[in-house]
């Protein structure tokens, strides 16, 4: 495992940090697979996506989890902004970076994501091709989950209150005055409105996994780019790639997984749902880790192996 940093190629002024995992027996002179891991709102590359990262690389692939720009340990200012699109790009600035590295298969490039980063994946792989498999854990299209709640109760319209709470921050913003922010989770176990969201906090502002350098917000200013972005644009005609999505049985946010699953265009896509578990357990809840990586390991073989086998045939 190492600690790297490099130039988002969107953006040469932001420094990306993330860290790279190597499979037993690495030898940087033969080429293997890689999977880009991207975390969830809120979160960074020592949580969660850490996790799955090592996980992963212990099946013999090369992982990559990283801090998204302005979060974490990656640059950028303001601090905490979360914007979608840019999150988006984030994924594919790393995918550049690992196509400089001699020892990655250009042809064998998988992205998965939990929370949020599922949402920024599949949009990633929606408009870049490099990513030739999915995977996908307690998926979240983060414009879905604002616009019409944690478990999808709240119309749309109704959202546009905070398009203007955004907009109002972006004047404020512009006068000097302190960054406004608001919650990812919640701050306080009190604010949580059921017991799934209260291990959102607990996750988060306990030792249970919390990290300096993941404050649990973001500039409020960002929900302008938020509640009008769709994880899963135009994912009916180009999200063909195979995708494999995993959700706990019990997650009030499982309807995005299923909202993903039934808008992807891919003829080789599969659910799996984790019995039990709810959105939060599939962060650190060892055995359910260890189900989901069960199942997105092998996925992740095959269809890689897939694509490589498929360009030798083609030349």
């Amino acid at each position: 495992m190492d600690k790297i940093s490099f130039a988002n190629s969107n953006n040469k002024t932001i420094t990306m940090s993330a860290v790279i995992n190597f499979p037993a027996g690495f030898d940087e002179k033969r080429s293997y697979p890689a999977i880009v891991i991207s975390h969830p709102g809120g979160g960074v590359k020592e949580q969660t996506a850490g996790t799955y990262a090592k996980k992963l690389a212990e099946r013999g692939f090369v992982t990559i989890a990283f801090d998204r720009s302005y979060q974490g340990e990656s640059g950028g200012e303001p601090r905490q902004l979360e914007n979608p699109y840019i999150s988006t790009e984030d994924v594919s600035a790393v995918i550049d970076h690992l196509t400089t590295l001699p020892y990655i298969d250009k042809d064998r490039i998988g992205a998965m994501g939990i929370c949020a980063g599922a949402g920024y994946t599949a949009n990633a792989a929606i408009q870049d091709r490099r990513i030739k498999a999915i995977g996908t854990v307690s998926a979240v299209n983060i414009g879905s989950m604002f616009r019409n709640g944690w478990q999808n109760t709240v119309r749309s319209i109704d959202a546009l209150p905070l398009v203007e709470a955004g907009s109002n921050a972006r004047t404020s913003d512009a006068s000097g005055a302190a960054v406004a922010t608001m919650p990812l989770a919640p701050l306080k176990a009190e604010d949580a409105p059921n017991e799934e969201l209260r291990q959102a906090w607990e996750y988060y502002h306990t030792p249970r996994a919390e990290c300096a350098t993941a404050p649990g917000f973001a500039t409020l200013r960002s929900l302008n780019q938020i509640i009008t972005y769709d994880a899963y644009h135009m994912a009916d005609v180009y999200l063909t790639q195979p995708i494999q999505i995993v959700a706990g049985s019990l997650a009030g946010s499982k309807w995005m997984s299923d909202d993903l699953f039934d808008r992807a265009a891919s003829t080789d896509k599969s659910f799996h749902v984790v019995e039990g578990a709810n959105h939060m357990e599939l962060y650190d809840g060892q055995k359910y880790i260890d189900e989901a990586v069960s199942v997105l390991a092998p996925f992740f073989q095959q269809k890689l192996n897939a694509a490589d086998a498929a360009k030798a045939a083609a030349e």
